[in-house]
């Protein structure tokens, strides 16, 4: 995980822990998982949430990394960095793994690419996606909006 080696989890579990909104974003979001198959199989996460981050299987005739747009099924339609974003958008995404979630009702957003995998999460203050919204135009300069009027709260 990209804090191996570095004191990341203390400061991360810090500011989580004022109750501000924190926004995590591909590895970003990954590193809030208990581990992941992605470096090795005892790579640790922060541990923020259950579960483990694993690699698409291999054999579904399916490119990997998944690299290009994909539709999100919005799960919790109540999430505020989805407000005024359509069921069914299309964002970008660049990864090989994903995680997977002990408590799937922390699912903002589901998403498929040979597997159904949740492609965001969302917790109190805590958000959380798979896909890249600085790189999903419009939708997710929504998100990102939306984030943003969340921090001036």
């Amino acid at each position: 995980m990209p804090c191996r080696g570095r004191n990341c989890s203390g400061p991360t579990r810090e500011f989580v822990g004022t109750g501000r909104p924190f926004l995590g974003i591909c590895i970003g979001y990954q590193a809030l998982f208990e581990r992941s198959e992605e470096f090795d199989s005892s790579a640790t996460g922060l541990g923020l949430f259950a579960g483990k981050v694993v690699r698409f299987p291999d054999g579904q005739k399916l490119k990997i990394p998944q690299i290009g747009w994909n539709q999100i099924e919005i799960v919790q339609p109540e999430c505020p960095v989805f407000s005024g974003v359509e069921n069914g958008s299309h964002v970008y995404f660049v990864h090989s793994f994903y995680p997977q979630p002990e408590d799937d009702s922390i699912a903002a957003t589901r998403t498929t690419y040979g597997v159904d995998f949740i492609s965001a999460v969302w917790r109190e203050n805590v958000f959380a996606t798979q896909f890249h919204p600085e790189k999903s135009q419009k939708v997710g300069l929504k998100i990102l909006e939306n984030f943003v009027n969340l921090t001036k709260g």
